[in-house]
């Protein structure tokens, strides 16, 4: 019998061996060598669903969401078998780490958690190879230091975060390589066509989107991404091939939020990598270009969650192919980056684990300071409006970052007021809330809503301002007091009473816009009123919405279907006389025409500013909009359109005379152009009745030697003319139909110098004047420059016009206050 047993346990411990031992690696899975060719997710997808199947005792393969295009997005859970158990209370005991999850004291034995970040560029696509690598070398039992990690380690591994924008690229490459690569870089397989894969199926960068979630695929990520809240996070990139391989510790500047230990234990990993790389002679750099500041990067928002995030960054992008020759005329293959990224992700690993008590203390600590002394000088953020709409914005944005907030209604309080940069007593609107920053996302708090940040250096990777109240249009104080709020905090729903005779609806916000949008495609004719009127003693403003019966009579009765799905205030009428003002047969109600919407996209068009109008129209307004190849734009195209809009890009058309006059003749017989940044300055440049605002003459005292730069300081001097993203106040003349929903002020993100010289036979809606800038960096030698001009302005031209914005009103779809007078471009002027 016991001969009958030992045969049992021999054979059982044969099969569990064997077993283990038929994993396949990716190179035999997928029939080719890694870095042989690039692989197309739905193969990276069957390969992480096949060793989670083989591998069930330590690795959970998650589906997360999908696409716009429908692809799926995943996630990986590894660690050992022990841990795996018990997966779901490591989970939330980290929660309890962090205080947002209070049901028990959390354990500070627990294993620590790192998570990697794989192509959130589609067109830097060596890092997904590197995801399939990674993951088999976790789970290969003949892989000892992988198992010694696993041991107090979880690794999370999101293989792509832009399916979409990865399969763009690879599907373009496999369609134009040769048999044999090509290392030539003027090969065209190093030539990725427009809009190229960087970007997302609406031309959106993910990788500036962390903290906004204006994105399906970020919404998706980040609810997992708090649902876990990791120690460590790493953010796989390419830069272009002749860069050496970047690894933290970051550049300066480094917000004032991120702890010492975080400053440490960057370096710390920095020199695991640097043992790794020195041992083999690769090259590296560390603290240069990659800052800490913006905080919507994928190595940012995690350091203002409290952990240690970092970004890696290796040579390749869509002009490494397969294979390229560099400056140094060494080849670079896929095979080098995809060893380059991998030796890193191990190495991280391997740092973790070997710090996993510190990690979790300081985890840990970071979150105990946040609940008991918040951050920075402010501890309470007031955020109030007379428009429910708008706050409402606000308050998902918070939600979806598990930012606590409730009411407010003490008086007698004083706080730094956003709009007017002084201390002043708080005046509430209809609507406020209160956000305490003695909560567990206080450093998060400082950053999105500190009213001016601090840079400790002006050489910065992105925009500079970004204070949340700007964002949105929100009045707000900081204030220096905490414990002036309630978390109880009730929404106002809004019933509409039916009416035989019609309705107005209050237009103030993007929510409104859209609701707009509903009623013209349904086929209601829609009015608005240049001029405020009372009814029943009530106010209504110029460009309230009217629907009356008459006009719409056929379908008039389901119309309150359509206020049922926003939350627009609307109010039933029962008569066209007016207390005061305007009554509803005035020439001063104006009918809104449905416009036929067109979008110039394609070759010479900034693809990421093309999408924020395509996303805005398909995904929000929800109102059809036809994209048209800017090189094929011609008079008899636009027979049918009434509005061409012109994103950021370089326009051919606009110098080709015969196009240009007949797009011309287009506007003048009632079409309308809406131009943004730099498509505004070629109309201005090309007799289009704009100009461009010339700078003063330099002063006649300019010093002999101001032209004599040192060498070493050609960064910082570049500067001087730089402006990444600064916050400006213009003067918003509301009474213009383009400037309806608004207060007589706007506040506009400048990323360009541009100014418009005030127009004589058009309408400056949006002027700057001087000493407005009102946070982010502006060089030195701009700041005297950007003041009395136009930066939003409509131009007559014959029966047509020209709106233009000096800056994106709708900047990376985050700059919620500028959408709703994009809008009103498209439905109130010329109207």
């Amino acid at each position: 019998m016991k001969k009958y047993i030992l045969l049992f346990i021999l054979s059982a411990f044969s099969f569990l061996v064997s077993s283990a031992q038929v994993i396949k690696s990716p190179d035999e899975f997928l029939g080719y060598p890694l870095g042989s060719k690039y692989t197309p997710h739905y193969k990276i997808v069957s390969y992480f669903q096949y060793i989670a199947s083989a591998a069930p005792q330590m690795i959970k393969v998650e589906q997360y969401g999908e696409t716009i295009e429908g692809r799926p997005l995943l996630l990986a859970y590894i660690t050992s078998a022990d841990n795996f158990k018990k997966l779901d209370e490591i989970r939330t005991n980290n929660l309890r780490l962090t205080g947002l999850l209070k049901d028990k004291p959390a354990d500070i034995h627990a294993p620590v958690i790192v998570w990697l970040s794989y192509n959130v560029h589609g067109n830097e696509p060596s890092s997904s190879e590197v995801a399939m690598k990674t993951l088999y070398e976790l789970v290969n039992t003949n892989n000892t230091q992988s198992k010694n990690y696993l041991k107090n380690t979880v690794v999370i591994i999101d293989p792509c975060l832009n399916p979409d924008g990865r399969d763009r690229y690879v599907n373009w490459f496999t369609q134009v390589v040769g048999k044999t690569a090509n290392a030539d870089i003027n090969s065209r397989e190093h030539i990725e066509p427009w809009p190229g894969g960087r970007i997302n199926h609406y031309n959106f960068d993910l990788n500036r989107d962390w903290a906004w979630q204006t994105q399906t695929e970020t919404q998706q990520r980040i609810k997992k991404y708090n649902e876990w809240m990791p120690q460590i996070h790493c953010d796989y990139h390419e830069q272009y091939p002749d860069n050496p391989y970047y690894f933290a510790p970051a550049a300066e500047p480094l917000h004032e939020v991120i702890t010492p230990w975080q400053r440490e234990f960057q370096v710390s990993i920095g020199r695991n990598h640097a043992k790794y790389f020195d041992a083999n002679g690769w090259l590296y750099f560390t603290r240069e270009t990659f800052d800490l500041f913006y905080p919507s990067y994928g190595d940012t928002y995690p350091m203002y969650n409290g952990a240690i995030g970092m970004t890696y960054e290796q040579a390749g992008h869509s002009l490494g192919g397969l294979a390229v020759v560099t400056k140094s005329g060494d080849t670079l293959t896929l095979a080098d980056r995809i060893q380059h990224h991998y030796i890193t992700g191990m190495s991280t690993i391997e740092v973790a684990s070997a710090n996993a008590d510190k990690l979790i203390q300081e985890f840990k600590k970071f979150y105990d300071d946040a609940q008991k002394n918040g951050s920075g000088e402010y501890k309470t953020y007031i955020i109030t409006s007379d428009n429910k709409n708008k706050l409402d914005e606000l308050r998902s944005l918070l939600d979806n970052n598990k930012i606590q907030y409730g009411s407010f209604n003490r008086s007698g309080i004083k706080g730094y007021n956003y709009f007017t940069g002084k201390e002043e007593s708080v005046v509430a609107g209809k609507y406020t809330i209160g956000i305490d920053a003695y909560q567990p996302k206080a450093a998060l708090i400082r950053v999105l809503f500190e009213p001016k940040s601090k840079l400790s250096d002006s050489v910065t990777y992105d925009i500079t301002a970004w204070s949340l109240p700007y964002v949105y249009g929100l009045k707000a104080y900081a204030v220096k007091e905490n414990g002036l709020t309630q978390i109880a905090l009730s929404d106002l729903k809004n019933t509409v009473t039916k009416s035989n005779y019609g309705y107005l609806i209050e237009y103030n916000s993007i929510e409104d816009a859209t609701l707009l949008a509903d009623l013209l495609k349904a086929g209601f004719r829609v009015r608005f009123t240049e001029k405020d009127f009372t009814y029943k003693n009530k106010i209504f403003n110029k460009g309230t919405l009217i629907v009356l019966k008459n006009g719409n009579e056929k379908g008039f009765a389901s119309v309150t279907d359509i206020f049922a799905k926003y939350t627009s205030l609307v109010s039933s009428v029962e008569s066209g006389f007016m207390d005061q003002g305007l009554d509803y047969g005035s020439d001063k109600i104006h009918l809104i025409k449905k416009p036929t919407v067109a979008l110039l996209t394609g070759n010479g068009v900034v693809a990421e500013a093309a999408g924020e109008v395509w996303q805005l129209f398909e995904q929000q307004l929800d109102y059809p909009i036809t994209l048209i190849n800017a090189d094929d734009i011609n008079g008899t195209m636009l027979k049918n359109i009434d509005v061409l809009i012109m994103p950021a890009g370089n326009y051919k058309f606009l110098t080709a005379r015969d196009i240009a006059t007949d797009v011309k003749n287009w506007v003048r017989q009632g079409g309308k152009i809406i131009a943004t940044e730099n498509a505004v300055s070629q109309l201005a440049s090309n007799d289009w009745g704009l100009k461009l605002k010339k700078s003063d003459d330099e002063k006649s005292n300019k010093d002999t030697y101001a032209d004599v730069k040192r060498y070493e300081n050609r960064e910082r001097e570049s500067i001087s003319k730089n402006i990444p993203g600064a916050i400006y106040k213009l003067e918003l003349d509301n009474s213009h139909p383009l400037a309806f929903g608004y207060p007589n002020y706007y506040f506009t993100l400048k990323q360009n110098d541009n100014l418009y010289e005030f127009s004589k036979d058009g309408w400056n809606v949006g002027v700057l004047k001087n000493e407005n800038q009102i946070a982010g960096f502006v060089g030195n030698k701009l700041t005297n420059k950007i003041k009395d001009g136009t930066v939003i302005g409509v131009q007559p031209m014959g029966s047509g016009s020209i709106v233009y914005f000096a800056d994106n009103p709708i900047f990376r779809s985050f700059w919620e206050n500028g959408k709703l007078i994009f809008v009103n471009a498209v439905f109130f002027v010329g109207q």
